[in-house]
């Protein structure tokens, strides 16, 4: 193997021959050049930075011929966490360093970069916006062939700093890109938007996994901007076991707080195994989850949300649960449709804790082909548990919840609750295999279950113990339409 030395005063490389080179350790000590290093390294190269040590700048990865991974880690494995692992703030001592030096982005992409690999790194913001970008989300990015692709960034502790916060973790305007086992932290603004990891000018696939993610304003989006690069939807994502939080010192602090995920334009998408918590009623009305289409500037008639996923995630300690928008109610656009929401669990959805109305869906402006299917939903204060506005939801099947009802149930703008809304905002839904505690049964179709709040909670292991899943002898074991437990598949109780 070829092993280059670089410091601010040295560089020494082995000789060049005719044989094919291998690839290069390139080893950088505090104070060599960085971007000097990133310049000359060749795919399937690394650059292995001293632990410990910091580079200060905005270091641009730039294009290079081939198709292997060129590396920039933190050198050697000692209290580095594995591969599959998640890095946390407390190893930011083992990694090495590379700090922003200005409002701009500490490393960002040339257009049409590629195979690049950011590695057990600690990026560090001083207050600014983006602290990662890739790819371009300004209308320097008109083209696919323009899109940097094949990136990855793997366990970097990312974070804005702790008294002036950051813009963005990482601008996501690329191709084939991955973001896992990584800790992003700190991205909080005062009056304006943040996000943990936002796109809005890149195609896809995106893969988001085992990340921790802190932002005050929306955690992870796609959209909230119009695409430069015409008829775009960022698409083929996977957001997946995910730890999603906001710091709950924020409500009482200036920063501007909003959702935990939200879809402004995005296609195929899958959001799995996550655990979401901690939001609030503030610069939003509390919506943890918010799928709203939007042509933000009026330039992207094509934006749409459409397939999504949602399923086997916990949403815990918010407002309300998730808000569904069908069409712009601003700027022409797309329909939303085709959404899954699919065998999740909700609790301590409390308006009163948390502000907002406390429900768990609302729908409005007419999405189409929703379905709502095995989910256990435990609320505290609600004003209902569906709620529908604007026109009607076409496609909406909802069946084998477990859930409170809160004070209206399913309820619709101007014609109340249980069948009169029904019949005026879901003609055609199946509603069906539900239990739905407090609601009343004669206001609702046949074939669903409406116990007491008392007699809900009763079927639970221990609700003061947050464990949701059905003692061994409830009724609505084994009563789902499909033969399966009502509710969200927690595992059983001998």
């Amino acid at each position: 193997m070829k092993t280059l030395l670089m410091t601010a005063h040295v560089c020494v490389s082995v000789i060049m021959s005719a044989a094919p080179v291998a690839a290069a350790t390139i080893a950088l000590a505090a104070g060599g050049n960085l971007q000097q290093a990133i310049n000359s390294a060749s795919p399937g190269d690394t650059i292995a930075l001293a632990p410990g040590a910091t580079f200060t700048g905005s270091f641009t990865l730039p294009v290079k011929n081939g198709d292997a991974f060129i590396t920039i880690r933190t050198a050697g494995e000692n209290g580095l966490p594995g591969d599959g692992e998640r890095v946390s703030a407390g190893q930011a001592g083992a990694l090495a360093t590379i700090r922003a030096s200005g409002s701009g982005a500490a490393i960002k992409t040339a257009a049409s970069a590629h195979h690049w690999r950011l590695m057990l790194l600690e990026v560090q913001g001083i207050g600014g916006g983006d602290l990662i970008t890739l790819g371009d989300g300004s209308s320097a990015q008109t083209s696919l062939a323009q899109v940097p692709h094949d990136l990855v960034v793997d366990r970097l502790y990312i974070h804005g700093d702790a008294a002036k916060g950051q813009k963005r973790g990482i601008a996501l305007n690329s191709a084939a890109t991955t973001v896992t086992g990584s800790y992003i932290s700190d991205i909080k603004l005062v009056g304006q938007d943040s996000q943990a990891i936002c796109g809005w000018n890149g195609p896809g696939p995106f893969t988001i996994t085992n990340n921790y993610l802190e932002a005050s304003g929306e955690n992870i989006m796609f959209g909230g901007s119009d695409p430069a690069i015409a008829d775009l939807v960022p698409a083929d994502i996977t957001v997946a076991n995910n730890y999603v939080t906001k710091q709950v010192s924020w409500r009482t602090e200036k920063w501007s707080a909003k959702n935990l995920i939200e879809l402004k334009n995005a296609r195929r998408v899958t959001i799995a195994g996550n655990t979401f918590e901690n939001n609030w009623e503030g610069g939003q009305s509390g919506f943890a989850i918010v799928f709203t289409v939007r042509n933000q500037d009026g330039k992207c008639p094509w934006c749409q949300v459409d397939h999504v996923t949602f399923e086997r995630n916990i949403l815990r300690h918010s407002a309300a649960g998730i808000k569904i928008l069908g069409w712009d109610n601003l700027h022409p656009s797309q329909q939303a449709q085709a959404i899954l929401i699919r065998g999740n669990l909700f609790y301590d959805i409390d308006s009163k804790a948390w502000g907002g109305n406390g429900y768990f869906v609302a729908m409005t402006d007419g999405a189409r082909d929703i379905t709502v299917d095995h989910n256990t939903v435990v609320q505290g204060k609600a004003s209902g548990l569906v709620q529908i506005d604007g026109p009607p939801v076409l496609g909406f099947v909802f069946t084998n919840n477990l859930a409170k009802s809160g004070n209206y149930g399913i309820t619709g703008t101007g014609r109340g609750s249980g069948n009169p809304a029904i019949a005026a905002f879901l003609p055609g839904a199946e509603i069906t295999r539900n239990v739905m505690a407090g609601a009343p049964a004669a206001q609702y179709p046949a074939g669903n279950s409406f116990p007491s709040t008392a007699q809900f909670e009763t079927q639970f292991v221990s609700i003061s113990g947050d464990d949701y899943r059905l003692v061994s002898g409830s009724v609505w074991r084994g009563a789902g339409t499909d033969g399966q437990d009502i509710g969200a598949p927690l595992g059983s109780v001998r």
